[in-house]
């Protein structure tokens, strides 16, 4: 496997990851049983997810070259 396939995968998985867990906690803080804490780590999560794609396109960038096999 080459390094921009590996990229690519924990990248996917990542996103997921954080874009999942920042929604279940928003929606968690929306509730009534919501405190802030959820929020912020909601917020967090969101934000990270947004930085993890930008690499992910930045290092997609960077390898364009390289094939995926």
């Amino acid at each position: 496997m080459s390094l921009k396939v590996v990229h690519v995968v924990f990248v996917t998985a990542l996103s997921l990851l954080c874009f999942g867990t920042a929604g279940t906690l928003l929606a968690r803080a929306a509730g009534e049983g919501g405190t802030g804490s959820d929020l912020a780590w909601g917020l967090v999560s969101a934000v990270s997810g947004g930085l993890v794609v930008f690499y992910g396109g930045y290092v997609l960038k960077k390898l364009k070259r390289t094939a995926y096999l």
